[in-house]
């Protein structure tokens, strides 16, 4: 270690520059960690969150998940009425998800600059934007809160919400994912006549379709995740039995349902990946192979 040290400073004083930038970084770093501790310290003396009201809370929480791996009289669990809550959640989540992705998909092209560039429609691309950014502002529980009290308690309250803010999500990653595109095939397609639906069809969307798989899928399972909270204002579903079970302090319960539904995203991350796999990665289609020779 010695004999590292002039070595070091030797090349400090060849590279003062390289060294400079590195101490301005480090000590960027530390006034960002500053100004962290700085706001948490503010948080919890502004809102009264005190220290020993954490510790007692983490002490319940600990209970809580000790509650969570007992699981008492587990064999006479009415398993058949927890199953069809997970499968109305799931029916819940494939009609919200498909529905808001055949209606954000061509909503994603008015939305995208490079497809509405002429000076006419560019304010129509800055009004679905803002509109986009409305529905995604506005957050699942409370889309479904207003449509359970439009259509009442019910599979269809959380249908309508998980549409309504998934419109407002996919069509925003949508059209990032056309503007992204190159834009050559577009003018080349231009150069030997094809109209605009030709080259959005052709020119865009066969570049943005694997951004429009992944992002489909990937909602897919959030929306499962996502879905439970919407048993807790009435939407139907899993959530309902969350609910109520844990009112009834069954923790037990909680943690099955919890395991359930791990094991369901788990399976439809499987399922997601292979179809990535097949229609993004693909396999290689030979156009000509010579005739085999006798």
């Amino acid at each position: 270690m010695i004999a590292l040290a002039p070595d070091v400073a030797k090349l400090k004083q060849q590279h003062a520059a390289l060294f400079a930038e590195q101490n301005r970084y480090l000590r960027r770093i530390a006034l960002i960690a500053l100004a962290l501790v700085l706001y948490y310290l503010f948080f919890f003396s502004v809102f009264g969150i005190d220290w020993q009201r954490f510790v007692i809370g983490c002490q319940q929480l600990g209970r809580y998940f000790l509650r969570m791996f007992v699981w008492q009289d587990f064999v006479n669990w009415p398993f058949g009425y927890y199953f069809s809550q997970v499968g109305i959640t799931l029916a819940i989540v494939f009609a919200g998800t498909l529905t808001a992705t055949v209606i954000a998909l061509p909503v994603s092209f008015l939305a995208a600059r490079n497809v509405m560039h002429d000076p006419l429609t560019r304010p129509i691309s800055l009004l679905v934007r803002r509109l986009l950014d409305v529905l995604r502002g506005i957050d699942m529980a409370i889309w479904g809160l207003i449509f359970v009290r439009a259509v009442g308690m019910g599979p269809l309250a959380g249908v309508l919400a998980i549409v309504m803010q998934d419109i407002g999500l996919l069509g925003k990653l949508y059209a990032e994912g056309h503007e992204a595109v190159e834009r050559s095939p577009s003018r080349g397609l231009s150069a030997v006549g094809a109209n605009s639906l030709q080259k959005h069809r052709y020119g865009i969307f066969t570049q943005s379709f694997p951004t429009f798989l992944a992002l489909s899928l990937y909602q897919i399972e959030s929306n499962t995740r996502s879905a439970a909270v919407l048993g807790f204002v009435g939407a139907g579903g899993v959530g309902l039995v969350y609910a109520e079970n844990m009112r009834l302090w069954n923790w037990d319960v909680v943690m099955f349902l919890t395991v359930i539904l791990v094991v369901v995203v788990m399976v439809m991350d499987a399922i997601s990946s292979r179809l990535r796999k097949r229609y993004i990665t693909g396999k290689g289609v030979p156009l000509w192979q010579p005739a085999a020779r006798d």
